[in-house]
């Protein structure tokens, strides 16, 4: 595996962010992005005090200009690095709320925080995984999707439109990536993940939150997988889950 490489994962908060920021840091330099520097300053320094390397940038991934900055910032730090993965991964544009309720603002914010982000990080990264060269893995693109990347709930208008069209966001790149080489994923996660803001739900089996922790493993192993058995898409659930 190539000596100089490092990921990239966008949207890093308290759970699965800052999991799949873990995983990745075992075996790459780390670049967390998320708008509130408070939400990787925490991980960064877990990640640095033991023995891996990585930073943080603030970035709006809405924001065309604020995603360009930050990319210019990597650029200068791993001049001499290779971009193994970049992790698609923010919550933006969750809104939940009946549709004559919803306004405009809020419905352009579900395609903003999804399917625009989702834009931004793609157009920034993909040239740079294009460029790799002597990794042990091939370099991918994940982008993490939800039960309303497939299922318009009610009251889920906003974000299930965001979500739907960042699916296809996906699909397109991954038709026309692949073959040149880029891995590009997108996984579905369909059920409640076991993070600080959902550790008083209640649920009548155990284990019947998503484990952050498993998440990240599987985004790792969609990274390792070679070029004769790229998956598009997964789906993760709890094994009680319905769906």
């Amino acid at each position: 595996m190539a000596t100089k490489a490092f990921a990239i994962i966008a949207g890093v908060g308290p759970g699965t962010g800052a999991s799949v920021a873990r995983r990745f840091a075992k075996s790459y330099s780390v670049v967390l992005l998320s708008r509130n520097p408070a939400n990787f300053e925490p991980v960064v320094q877990e990640i640095n005090s033991s023995g891996g390397h990585a930073v943080g940038i603030s970035t709006d991934l809405s924001d065309s200009t604020s995603v360009k900055n930050a990319f210019e910032k990597i650029s200068q730090q791993f001049a001499d690095s290779a971009l193994a993965a970049a992790v698609f991964n923010p919550a933006g544009g969750f809104v939940k709320k009946p549709f004559l309720e919803l306004t405009e603002e809020e419905f352009a914010g579900g395609l903003d925080g999804q399917a625009k982000g989702g834009f931004n990080l793609a157009k920034n990264a993909l040239p740079l995984l294009l460029q790799a060269k002597g990794l042990g893995y091939p370099p991918t693109l994940i982008f993490t999707g939800a039960t309303a990347s497939l299922k318009g709930s009610a009251t889920f208008a906003a974000f299930a439109s965001g979500k739907f069209a960042l699916r296809a966001l996906a699909q397109s790149l991954a038709r026309e990536f692949g073959p040149q080489g880029v891995h590009v994923s997108h996984v579905i996660i369909d059920g409640v993940i076991d993070i600080p803001r959902t550790k008083g739900y209640q649920f009548e089996h155990p284990d019947a939150k998503l484990s952050p922790e498993a998440i990240a493993d599987q985004y790792w192993h969609i990274h390792t997988q070679p070029r004769t058995t790229f998956a598009f898409e997964i789906d993760l659930r709890p094994y009680v889950e319905k769906w």
